[in-house]
């Protein structure tokens, strides 16, 4: 049985391709046979010891919970990175509102144009609240080729805007959803500086009870961006999703977790939660530099979402 199971973990590495680093035999040989061809956390770094550390601690957050998990790290600082899912596919509920956003300041930048006041009020409502209607009429005026223009200009070519104005039906996957947050967190020729400002600062305005998910456990030092969503349907029950950038505290990093088959929005939260809280204890350890602790993020014990419009399934 063992050479079974590793053979299977020899195979599956060689499937993700160059660079990934093959999980841990220990890892592999304790899972049950029925989990051996699971997707393993991959994680690189320039830090000595940092990958195999976060390697470990984020496959430690998402064993034993049910649904389907993904999940990107990339932190510049470090040159760390680590994937598990990074190609699978989810319904993007609200965190596509990001995407939106970044279409209609990519299209201004084409036009050499400003947002318009109303445009200002739709984006604010759209991010910070997560407003459904000011979503939509984002999603009409802009039209789905220029979203599609956007996702070309931006290498998201993964991501499918959803059909038929179901904008929360977009298929996104985690390797997109950080194509994004490296645009919004670093000079490129996609977003003006002031384009990723602008996002940046709705991003890190979103109202209290809709700061949950990657953000839990960063360190007070850190400035936080976040957008979130959630949906549930018959297939694959509650969607919820995180996305997040962190930059303070001498690290420079973006954190994505997608899931599905989660029997309630409040598990799906904990399972996202668990995996940020892993992440960030890692990059920025309990006791600062200074010698000082470091005080984390508590999100709200009572997480809310905009639930966005979806076909009767």
């Amino acid at each position: 049985m063992t050479h079974r199971i590793s053979r299977r973990a020899r195979m599956l590495a060689a499937s993700l391709g160059a660079g990934v680093l093959v999980p841990f035999a220990a890892a592999a040989a304790a899972a049950p046979a029925s989990a051996a061809a699971a997707p393993q956390v991959s994680c690189t770094s320039a830090k000595a010891g940092l990958a195999a550390k976060l390697q470990k601690d984020i496959t430690a957050a998402v064993k034993n919970r049910a649904g389907t998990i993904a999940v990107g790290l990339y932190d510049r600082t470090t040159k760390t990175t680590c994937t598990l899912r990074a190609t699978s596919a989810y319904d993007s509920a609200s965190v596509v509102k990001a995407t939106v956003l970044a279409t209609l300041l990519w299209d201004a930048k084409k036009h050499n144009r400003y947002l318009t006041s109303r445009e200002q009020t739709l984006t604010t409502a759209m991010i910070t609240k997560s407003d459904n209607a000011a979503t939509t009429s984002l999603w009409n005026q802009l039209g789905v080729t220029k979203v599609k223009g956007f996702l070309a200009a931006a290498g998201m070519t993964e991501t499918k805007p959803g059909a038929n104005g179901y904008w929360g039906l977009t298929q996104i996957t985690v390797r997109d959803e950080q194509k994004l947050l490296a645009l919004l967190t670093a000079k490129n020729s996609v977003l003006s500086d002031n384009s990723r400002a602008y996002e940046l600062k709705l991003m890190g305005k979103v109202i209290s009870s809709q700061r949950w998910g990657t953000p839990a456990g960063a360190p007070s030092s850190v400035a936080v961006h976040v957008k979130n969503g959630w949906l549930s349907r018959s297939t694959h029950g509650w969607r919820v999703h995180s996305i997040g950038t962190f930059n303070g505290a001498g690290h420079d990093y973006m954190i994505t977790v997608l899931t599905h088959g989660n029997s309630t929005m409040s598990y799906g939260v904990s399972t996202i939660q668990g995996v940020a809280k892993a992440i960030h204890k890692d990059l920025v350890p309990a006791t600062a530099k200074s010698g000082a602790s470091v005080l984390r993020y508590v999100p709200t014990g009572t997480p809310q979402e905009a639930s966005v419009p979806a076909p009767a399934s």
